[in-house]
Parts: C-alpha cells; structure tokens; sequence
C-alpha cells in the first residue's frame, strides 16, 4: 500500500485551525450579545457552545491523527468495526403491494394523477391561468 502524502494533512489543519477560530469568534461575539441590554440567557448558552465546538475539532482532529499512526504501526485491533454492520439500524419499512392499498385511497390517487396530466404536470394557480378564465 502506498504511502499517504502529507498534503491532505496540511489542508486539514488548516481546516482545524480555521474552523476552530470562527467557532471561538462566534463564542466570543455571542458573549458580547449576552452583556448588551438585549442579550438573554440563550446568547449565554452559545457563548458557551461555541468554544466546546472547538474543542471538539481538535479532539476529531487529535484522535484522527493517532489512528492514523496506529495504522501505519499496524497496531489496529481486527476485532474494531472498520464498517457500519448492516443490522446496526432498522429495516426501511417496504411500499404496500397494489393489493393492499385501500382501494378509496387507489381512487383517491388515480383522480390525483388525472388532474395533474390535464394541467401538464403544473400545480394550479392564479398565475398559472390564462387570462380569459382569471375571475375579475
């Protein structure tokens, strides 16, 4: 396996660095809103979320760099999940066979259908008429 080239590792400290200063001058700016005669207790929250923001892209950052490593050693454990399992979240529930739609709602549909192909597909508007049918 080739070796990774350490470019990638200078756009994403740069990244880091980036976002974790606009997370701090966010924390910093909501701070300043909460001390103005307008500031309530929610500007005090952000101006307390935004620093631990930051914190948590350098720790991101941090642990990916010591995966990395580890990998490079070949000290990863074989037995950590390197891919979501399959059965991790529960099945997407399938569509009704046609047979077991209800069939006031299969009429329902079906007249839907036929009013969109007679108005071409458009949803029916004031703009979408012509000017002869508009109400005066």
């Amino acid at each position: 396996m080739a070796q990774p080239t350490r470019s990638p590792r200078l756009a994403l400290i740069i990244f880091v660095i980036v976002g974790a200063a606009a997370c701090l001058a966010l924390g910093w700016w909501q701070l300043q809103r909460y001390e103005s005669a307008a500031g309530s207790a929610q500007n005090l929250g952000y101006a307390l979320q935004w620093p631990l923001f930051a914190g948590f892209l350098v720790y991101a950052y941090v642990k990916f760099v010591r995966l990395e490593r580890q990998e490079e050693r070949g000290e990863l454990n074989d037995d950590q999940p390197k891919e979501i399992p399959e059965d991790l979240l529960p099945a997407r529930p399938s569509r009704p066979a046609a047979a077991d739609v209800d069939p006031e709602t299969a009429a329902y549909n079906q007249y839907l259908a036929e009013l969109a192909n007679e108005s071409g597909g458009q949803p029916s508007s004031p703009h979408n008429r012509d000017r002869s049918t508009r109400d005066i």
